[in-house]
């Protein structure tokens, strides 16, 4: 934890996830500091209730449980913006998921596959961004090569006359 803020905001969330309806954890902490922290609901009680999937910054998971594929995507479908999201299978359960696949594509910035998502590697192909809420603006990351479009914006001269279109603007 970077900040006593921070912190604070990581104990103040889970203790909040706790306490929801439907939720139970599987970790357990006797001391009011920072643990790793894994909490358990299903796709039916996250999908009632979106809070359950709010990011809580720092070392915890939400575990969400789903009894059959129709649930699964159902509860895909209700997530708002994330920054990642991770699928562990085999090849036969990627085929046969293939649509989980394209809405966590328009759900998240990141899709891991059989891992973990990394604190953030600094290479050109990272993304550290994704749909609302997760950025403020998902038209750029805030890692890797295409970082720089933060910084930019778009814009056009339009019927420029051609005297002034070899100006460097």
């Amino acid at each position: 934890m970077l900040t006593s803020g921070i912190r604070d905001a990581f104990l103040n969330g889970i203790a909040h996830l706790k306490t929801q309806e439907g939720i139970s954890s599987l970790t357990f902490s006797q001391t009011e500091e920072v643990a790793p922290t894994l909490l358990l609901t299903t796709a039916a009680q996250a999908i009632g209730n979106p809070g359950l999937t709010e990011e809580v910054f720092g070392p915890s998971t939400v575990g969400i449980m789903a009894t059959d594929k129709a649930s699964v995507l159902a509860f895909a479908k209700s997530l708002q913006g994330h920054l990642t999201a991770t699928i562990h299978g085999t090849e036969e359960d990627f085929a046969a998921y293939k649509e989980l696949i394209d809405i966590l594509t328009l759900k998240v910035g990141r899709l891991v596959f059989n891992g973990f998502p990394t604190g953030v590697e600094v290479s050109p192909a990272m993304v550290h961004g994704g749909p609302f809420p997760a950025t403020t603006d998902a038209r750029s990351t805030s890692v890797g090569t295409t970082a720089i479009y933060r910084f930019t914006r778009p814009f056009c001269f339009q019927d420029l006359p051609a005297s002034l279109q070899d100006e460097k603007w």
